[in-house]
């Protein structure tokens, strides 16, 4: 039987170091990762320390606005940043608008070829995607190739390579096999090509007859009840519309976010 890789969240947290590119799995207010941020918020607080983080995912909610805010992301790789009805991310627009994170351009095709790029253990990933567009002046390392067989050009994006991957299942075993349910968004790809894997999970199974994430592709597990809310973790739980409301019209401002995190820490998250 393989070893387990069950571990604490704060022993998860303390593997994300000053500089790490952090991909955070889950679909907007989908299955996210909220009880590791706040594993991670927690041990910033008390050490200083991960800063100068790279926010990696194929959308950013309400997680990743309370990294932002408190200080943990300097640069931010995303094709969406909000919350969805309930508005826009407060902390990502406030700092955006205030030049104070780097936002490099995304969209779904560029985080795609980049990932598939890595997979593939290849520099860059030639596509269709962007041309005849203004993208790639928003994007200078996102060059152009010549196909070699038609002669084509094809923009060549650059792989892309998260230090931490953390996604959040239904269900996993403590050898690191995981449900993820219906919407797996990019989480298969973000671990695929990352060089630490993070699963936290709803439930600690004995075994799983299947599973959406492989065990050998899972560095560490942890027990995370309630590990999404406020976002939804379909079938477990709806997302809790009432803190994502007081959340977007207390979170404004830095003064209303350092209240609504204050207590939202204090709460234990919930």
């Amino acid at each position: 039987m393989t070893a387990s890789k069950r571990i604490a969240l704060s022993e998860a947290a303390a593997l994300v170091r000053d500089g790490d590119t952090l991909a955070l799995g889950g679909m907007t207010l989908y299955r996210r990762p909220t009880a590791f941020v706040r594993a991670l918020l927690k041990r910033h607080r008390a050490a200083g320390a991960p800063s100068n983080l790279t926010l990696l995912g194929l959308t950013g909610g309400f997680e990743g606005d309370l990294l932002v805010g408190a200080g943990l992301v300097s640069r931010v790789r995303t094709c969406y940043f909000g919350l969805e009805i309930f508005g826009l991310a407060p902390m990502f627009t406030y700092r955006a608008n205030r030049d104070e994170l780097e936002i490099i351009e995304e969209t779904e095709a560029s985080l795609a070829f980049g990932l598939r790029a890595q997979l593939a253990g290849v520099g860059f990933m030639p596509a269709r995607a962007w041309l005849g567009t203004d993208l790639p002046a928003l994007r200078p390392d996102v060059k152009t190739v010549l196909d070699p067989y038609s002669g084509e050009e094809l923009m060549a994006f650059p792989a892309i390579r998260p230090d931490v991957t953390v996604v959040h299942a239904l269900q996993a075993d403590e050898e690191g096999n995981a449900v993820l349910g219906g919407n797996r968004a990019m989480d298969e790809e973000l671990a695929l090509a990352a060089g630490t894997v993070i699963v936290t999970a709803e439930e600690i199974c004995p075994a799983l007859e299947k599973a959406d994430l492989a065990a050998p592709l899972v560095d560490y597990v942890v027990h995370a009840p309630r590990g999404a809310a406020p976002a939804s973790c379909y079938p477990r739980y709806p997302l809790d519309g009432v803190t994502l409301l007081r959340y977007t019209e207390q979170a404004a401002s830095p003064e209303g976010f350092a209240a609504f995190l204050e207590g939202w820490m204090v709460d234990d998250g919930r």
